[in-house]
């Protein structure tokens, strides 16, 4: 391959990358917030990638239970669980996440990308016994 071909074909091979990373992409982060209505049903974003892998950033809750494979993210920042203690509000934007190890929990400040295959419908996680109509599994997550 002579060299003014390969400068000639470089914007087409980089072009993929870049229409990727475009903001609103199927690969990009979606807000915890973006899942749900102003009526907390399910947003049409969530339904148009039921049953498909997606990313989702978020924070993590403090673990219902120590050693598990399921955690719980928030769209904002929570110092204490807020299913267990009596005074704490709900929290309206929330995503039970299950994941595919055991969890090492993270800070309540440090944001998280959660990836994994989004499922509406109602389901109980088998480990905890939470209730949810909304979950994201065999889910994995980094910092």
């Amino acid at each position: 391959m002579h060299r003014r071909h390969l400068l000639m074909t470089l914007p087409f091979l980089a072009a993929p990358a870049l229409v990727r990373a475009a903001p609103g992409d199927a690969d990009a982060p979606i807000k915890v917030r973006d899942l749900y209505t102003r009526a907390r049903g399910f947003s049409d974003l969530a339904q148009a990638r039921d049953g498909r892998r997606i990313s989702v950033s978020g924070y993590m809750a403090p673990p219902l239970k120590a050693q598990s494979r399921f955690f719980v993210l928030t769209g904002r920042p929570m110092a204490v669980c807020p299913f267990c203690e009596s005074d704490a509000e709900w929290i309206e934007d929330i995503l039970p996440v299950q994941t595919k190890r055991i969890v090492d929990p993270v800070y309540y400040t440090v944001g998280i990308a959660a990836r994994g295959v989004l499922n509406l419908g109602s389901f109980t996680d088998p480990e905890t016994g939470f209730v949810g109509q909304m979950r994201l599994t065999d889910a994995s997550f980094d910092n």
